[in-house]
């Protein structure tokens, strides 16, 4: 990892794959990564951790599937949230969005457990910076 500031902004310009994370920095064992996102995700969930998003640009949409049934929150620039272990989700953005995200370490994008993969969606744990 880099010993110097990370532009958040160029590491985002550095890549043009969308729903593929890479990893700008790491603190203690957790991942901080940035995304491009657009369209649809897969519904998923990580059985042993919580995962942050924040919104760098655009909208984020999580729909998350809880208890008392399904509902949906709408993250604009500049909004966190976090969704607890175990509980599904669908992130969403249209038309895009970049976001940022700690996970621990080697955490995969899709989870522990997931519905069907849509062919633009990879399993990564991230991916260095260029």
């Amino acid at each position: 990892m880099s010993s110097e500031p990370i532009d958040l902004a160029a590491a985002l310009a550095s890549f043009d794959d969308l729903w593929d994370p890479r990893i700008v920095a790491r603190i203690n064992d957790y991942d901080v990564r940035v995304a491009k996102v657009a369209g649809d995700f897969a519904w998923h969930s990580h059985d042993d951790t919580d995962e942050f998003f924040l919104v760098l640009d655009g909208e984020l949409r999580i729909g998350l599937r809880e208890k008392h049934g399904e509902r949906e929150v709408r993250l604009p620039r500049g909004s966190i949230f976090v969704v607890p272990r175990g509980v599904a989700h669908k992130p969403s953005a249209t038309p895009a969005a970049s976001i940022l995200m700690f996970e621990p370490a080697g955490t995969p994008n899709t989870g522990d457990r997931h519905d069907e993969l849509p062919e633009h969606i990879t399993t990564t744990t991230g991916r260095a910076l260029d």
